[in-house]
């Protein structure tokens, strides 16, 4: 492990991007699964949503049948199975409750669908009673006399279920290779389907070892967890199969489960003992597209037992790219599985973020094999210290793995800072050897790194448990306010809409203890400075006619407003040296001010005043997160007076960045060197395209053309291709169109087809929007992975928001009530319809689209209909107040 062992500059995007993930998981997690368990005045055990403690899982012995043809008698594709549970007692009771969901039950001997027995000689109480609870998902057994402690007992039962298409539990998933129809049953027990594929303690607490044996037909592979033991051809009520059977799993939860019954191929290496495999469509493999994905993982998983200091616990880890997965990637134990476009790379049509976001993933599940699969949370509201940790440390392991990209994440990132590296990776080591193969809270981290903060003697004004406690306790983040002419320091709560209303009490009053490095003028000052109170002073932040700078490379989970006159130095030396001022720190000033403009604590003047330097930057963080945040302008301003004097204010920022990449690229020949430098020039390609530059519009267009008269020879350079796709089908017409449909049917790269499925929501041709959005209904059309997806591309488009938000309205109790909760994405499809309200008449709208759908529900889109509902009323106030200062100073820039 001689390789860098250094985190590089931290991506201010990723750090972002990561915090907005990590949250909006927490929000929706833990409404979705605490709800219902408040009061005292439940009736019965089986009408709580949380099992009892009385029993503990031990393991289960399952076979599963998954059967790739329909059944004859229904049409339906079912899966049948057998489960052996064996629990303990631990504390006496006359009831088990053990979640099942959308399963039938074989009626067994004893006249119930379950059959209870002792693993021993014990006394086993007849059951009296059995029956299912649909509401709350269990299968309830009532026994005439009760367990005893300490003793285990073995529930059997017998099943069927669907084998539906609808990404939940055991599902079918299909796909055609060389005009054959090929089938896959696969799974995602994630958070709460396991109970979908058979009878189990499903929350993350009741870890079991899991026995599994899988039938299926001969010349078909089975996966799961463990690797396989031994597999015999046998005849089951006259059908040839294949009995696989698996080793025993570690000690897991039920939705780390896995299963895959497919005829892919794989790739083979190894990393010491550990057997490494990449699955995939045999097409795909042929291609080369698992070769990276296999370069990837050795390394990742050597960096990461380094980093932990344990090693990896099972024998192998198999990682699949599925053709239908609800999410990116699942970090099942031992088998991994991916979205195709998120585990495979084709060096000759995937563009360098392709290559990127498969590296970063691979690390992100595979950092989960011990951020979650060793140690795991104890419920669903401390998932934080599953996808936190994860996600930290999958960027410290795609930077060992190739330095140049610069990655990290935040919260923990700012803990790492303050404590130092080796004392949290020291404090890290204790946790997860002390709790591995069970679960944890937040203050069993804390305990553990304070252990390594005093053993190493470092100071820190508090413990590490009152630190951080304010930070994952506490809702949101501060902004703290620093006024340079008398050194005093403020922290408050933020909130992007200042007239809100903050209902959820906070222990710590909404305080916060904050780490704050900064600099004057160019210098970093040390050491770190605690704010530690609502309100301080520090003498030494008095400007004296210098400019001061907080949170240094970002390494703090807040933000900073300054007095107006260090505003204006700090605008000054922008324009006049940028690069005095850190890279991060540029793109920090931009997301600040202009976050601090919604919030009502700067002007919306000053937010576009840290923007005007952008002429003279080259460098893809700034003007990342200045995108980012126009964003925001150009969905609120599109369809108003603003956007004319906005556009051509942002076609005069972008002219010098478009023409210093045509330069280095020697007029678009050749490709940057630097990772950073690739993203910025797709950058200054899709916004001067996009701002109306005719030699850009005229470029893009001239490629696409070439393409369509050479179809199986595409001459664009997979890192510009979607920015190229997109602009050229927006100018174009519906032969364009036409043309990307046909070649995005007709491609075997999962990445190449999402530029494509992309770049067809670009069309200014309505008639074509309606189409597409009318295809999200077909799934031999657009996958049910995929079609939220389409839904908000088309809404992207300002033509299509509308049609989207229609074909929504229309649509909405057929989707939901068809496609089921595994299918679509509900929520993102409201988020991204809904992204453009900002008049009265879009919020009544909404208002009566809550009202005709009270009845039917929204299911998992119901905090999103809320916050709906919410900002559409703050983008109304947001506008009402901020669109004239905007147009004023739109139009003083395009007249100068």
């Amino acid at each position: 492990m001689e390789k860098r062992r250094r985190v590089s500059k931290l991506c201010i995007l990723c750090v972002l991007l990561t915090l907005a993930s990590v949250a909006t998981i927490v929000t929706l997690w833990t409404i979705a699964l605490t709800r219902g368990d408040e009061g005292d005045d439940v009736a019965a055990p089986w009408d709580r949503y949380r099992l009892p403690t009385s029993l503990i899982p031990l393991s289960y012995n399952i076979t599963l049948w998954p059967h790739l043809s329909p059944d004859p008698d229904s049409g339906l594709y079912l899966f049948t199975g057998t489960s052996i549970m064996a629990f303990e007692c631990a504390t006496e009771t006359d009831l088990i409750l053990i979640h099942s969901y959308r399963l039938n039950y074989t009626l067994l001997q004893n006249k119930h669908i379950a059959l209870l027995l002792a693993s021993g000689d014990g006394f086993v109480p007849s059951i009296t009673a059995t029956w299912l609870q649909p509401k709350q998902q269990y299968l309830v057994v009532q026994l005439n006399g009760v367990l005893t402690q300490g003793e285990t007992y073995l529930l059997y039962t017998e099943f069927t279920g669907e084998l539906a298409d609808d990404l939940a539990g055991l599902y079918r998933s299909e796909y055609e290779e060389d005009g054959v129809r090929r089938i896959v049953a696969s799974s995602q027990m994630h958070p709460t389907h396991a109970r979908k594929t058979f009878p189990c303690f499903d929350e993350p607490a009741m870890k079991a070892v899991f026995n599994m044996t899988l039938i299926h037909s001969p010349g078909t592979t089975a996966l799961s967890n463990g690797d396989k033991t031994d597999a015999v051809n046998t005849t089951i009520d006259g059908i040839a199969v294949t009995r696989t059977t698996f080793e025993p799993t570690k000690k897991m939860s039920t939705y780390l489960l896995a299963i895959v019954i497919s005829d892919y191929t794989h790739l083979t290496d190894t990393q010491g003992d550990i057997l490494l495999r990449i699955w995939a469509r045999k097409k795909a493999l042929e291609q080369g597209q698992g070769s990276y994905a296999r370069s990837v993982t050795r390394p990742v998983l050597e960096f990461l037992q380094f980093y932990s200091n344990i090693s990896y616990p099972l024998r192998k880890l198999d990682q699949i790219a599925l053709p239908d997965f609800y999410y990116g990637a699942m970090e099942n134990w031992g088998l991994v599985t991916y979205r195709e476009n998120k585990l495979l790379y084709s060096p000759l049509t995937s563009s360098s973020r392709n290559k990127q976001s498969t590296a970063t993933i691979i690390a992100h599940e595979l950092a989960h094999m011990w951020f979650g699969n060793l140690v795991t949370l104890r419920w669903w509201n401390e998932v934080w210290l599953n996808e936190g940790f994860a996600s930290y440390v999958s960027y410290l392991a795609a930077d060992y793995f190739q330095p140049t990209w610069g990655m990290g994440a935040a919260v923990l990132r700012m803990l790492s800072g303050f404590l130092s590296e080796p004392v949290f990776v020291q404090g890290l080591n204790k946790y997860l050897n002390h709790f591995a193969y069970s679960n944890t809270i937040g203050n069993d981290l804390w305990d553990n790194l304070q252990t390594a903060v005093e053993a190493n003697n470092l100071y820190l004004p508090h413990r590490v448990h009152d630190i951080m406690n304010r930070w994952v306790l506490q809702m949101g983040f501060p902004v703290v306010i620093i006024d340079t002419a008398t050194g005093k320091v403020t922290q408050k709560h933020f909130l992007l809409d200042a007239e809100s209303k903050v209902s959820v009490e906070s222990p710590y009053n909404y305080e916060w203890l904050i780490p704050i490095q900064w600099m004057k003028s160019g210098e970093v000052q040390r050491p770190v400075w605690w704010l530690m109170k609502k309100t301080d002073v520090n003498l030494e932040m008095r400007s004296g006619g210098l400019w001061i700078l907080a949170n240094i490379n970002v390494t703090g989970y807040y933000r900073v407003n300054y007095d107006p006159g260090n505003w204006e130095r700090l605008l000054a030396q922008l324009i006049r040296d940028h690069q005095v001022i850190p890279l991060t720190n540029r793109a920090q000033l931009v997301d600040d001010a202009f976050n601090l403009a919604r919030a009502q604590l700067v002007s919306a003047s000053l937010a576009l005043r840290t923007t005007s330097y952008l002429y003279a930057e080259t460098e893809y963080i700034p003007w990342q997160t200045a995108l980012n945040n126009f964003q925001y302008y150009s969905l609120m301003l599109d369809q108003t007076e603003v956007y004319h004097p906005m556009q051509e204010y942002m076609k005069k920022l972008v002219t010098p960045l478009y023409l210093y990449f045509k330069n280095m690229t020697s007029d678009w020949i050749q490709i940057p060197q630097r990772h950073t430098d690739q993203y910025n020039q797709v950058n200054a390609i899709q916004m001067a395209c996009r701002t109306g530059i005719t030699h850009c519009q005229k470029l893009t267009s001239t490629w696409f053309k070439q393409w369509m008269d050479n179809p199986h020879h595409n001459l664009i350079h997979p890192h510009l291709r979607d920015a190229v796709y997109c602009s050229a089908i927006a100018s174009g017409n519906k032969e364009e169109w036409e043309f990307g449909w046909a070649q995005f049917k007709n491609t075997s790269v999962a990445s190449e087809a999402n530029q494509l499925m992309s770049a067809l929501a670009c069309t200014g041709n309505t008639q074509l929007l309606k189409r597409y959005l009318s295809y999200t209904l077909e799934p031999s059309m657009i996958r049910r992975q995929d079609a939220a997806f389409v839904i908000g591309a088309v809404a992207s488009n300002s033509l299509g928001q509308e049609l989207a938000w229609n074909f929504v309205r229309l649509q909405w109790d057929y989707m939901f009530t068809q496609y089921g909760m595994g299918s679509f994405n509900f929520a993102s499809i409201i988020d991204e319809v809904t992204a453009r309200f900002s008049t009265p008449a879009h919020l009544q709208q909404l208002e009566d689209f809550v009202s005709e759908h009270h009845a039917t529900g929204f299911g998992s889109a119901t905090l999103a209909v809320e916050q709906a509902l919410e900002r559409t009323r703050a983008n109304i106030k947001w506008l009402q107040q901020n669109k004239q200062e905007i147009l004023d100073w739109f139009t003083s820039q395009t007249d100068q």
